[in-house]
């Protein structure tokens, strides 16, 4: 986490250490000028950027089987209170949530949490 303006907050792996480890990923990225919240509050300089295991074997166990549903494996945010909200990427990868775990999880709207 660092403390700057913006803020910048990562947990878990990055792209470099996955692939140190051979692991595949898969990266999702949200730019936050497409955030009716960040928008709004006239501060759209932002992403979220997500990494899940892409292995041909990566599945949660829970029935949501195939490549692109692995695990999450790391996450970042650039942007103004990305110290607030990384907690939430770091439950993901604690309680071992995949792709289609987090798209379920409902978001107020409009706010930087669902960013």
């Amino acid at each position: 986490m660092a403390y700057t303006d913006p803020e910048v907050a990562w947990v878990g792996l990055t792209e470099d250490q996955a692939k140190q480890q051979g692991i595949k990923v898969k990266k999702g990225l949200f730019p936050w000028a497409a955030s009716g919240r960040a928008i709004a509050n006239g501060r759209d300089e932002g992403v979220t950027k997500l990494l899940f295991d892409d292995s041909p074997e990566a599945g949660s166990g829970d029935g949501h089987a195939g490549r692109g549903h692995g695990k999450i494996l790391g996450g970042g945010m650039v942007g103004t209170h990305a110290g607030d909200m990384i907690g939430e990427i770091a439950l993901a990868i604690e309680m071992g949530a995949d792709a289609v775990d987090i798209g379920k999880t409902i978001h107020p709207h409009p706010t930087l949490g669902e960013s």
